[in-house]
C-alpha cells in the first residue's frame, strides 16, 4: 500500500522509527510555541497532507510518552481520516493533567497507523437474532 504525502512544513517526512513500529509520528507545525492549560483542548496544525488509497483509513493515535509523561491525550480517542480527505491532518490536543504544557514547532504530537476497511452491506431488518449475553455491556461480565 502506497500512501503520498505533500509536506507543508519544515521537518522531515515523517517515517517509521524502527522495523516493528505501527505509526508515523506527527509533528506540531506552528509558528510559534502552542499552550494548552488543564482541561483545555485545541486543533494542532501538522503541514502534513494525504492521498490515502480507497480501502483504507488513517487512525490518528495519542503518543503514549506524552500520555503517561503529561496527560497529554486525543479528544475523540482516535481520530480518523478517510480515504477521500483532502485537507491538512490537524490534531485535537487536550491536556488532562493539572498543569500547563507548551507544545513547542516540531514536536512530536499523535502518531498516525494506516487500516485496511472493510465496507459492511447494511441490510434492514425487523428483528435480530438473540444471544446469551443480549444486552448487557458496560462490565456485565464481572469486571468492577
Amino acid at each position: 500500500m502506497k500512501v503520498k504525502i505533500l509536506k507543508k512544513n519544515n521537518f522531515k517526512m515523517p517515517e517509521y522509527k524502527t522495523e516493528g513500529s505501527s505509526g508515523i509520528d506527527l509533528r506540531c507545525n506552528s509558528k510559534e510555541p502552542i499552550e494548552l492549560k488543564p482541561l483545555e483542548r485545541k486543533l494542532i496544525p501538522t503541514g502534513i497532507f494525504m492521498e490515502i488509497p480507497v480501502g483504507y483509513e488513517a487512525q490518528v493515535r495519542a503518543r503514549s510518552g506524552l500520555a503517561i509523561k503529561h496527560g497529554i491525550s486525543l479528544v475523540n480517542g482516535i481520530g480518523t481520516i478517510d480515504s477521500d480527505y483532502r485537507g491538512e491532518i490537524k490534531v485535537i490536543l487536550i491536556n488532562l493533567s493539572e498543569e500547563n504544557f507548551k507544545i513547542n514547532p516540531g514536536d512530536r504530537i499523535a502518531q498516525v497507523v494506516f487500516q485496511k476497511i472493510e465496507r459492511a452491506v447494511l441490510i434492514e431488518a425487523e428483528e435480530i437474532n438473540e444471544t446469551d449475553r443480549g444486552a448487557g455491556g458496560f462490565g456485565h461480565t464481572g469486571i468492577k
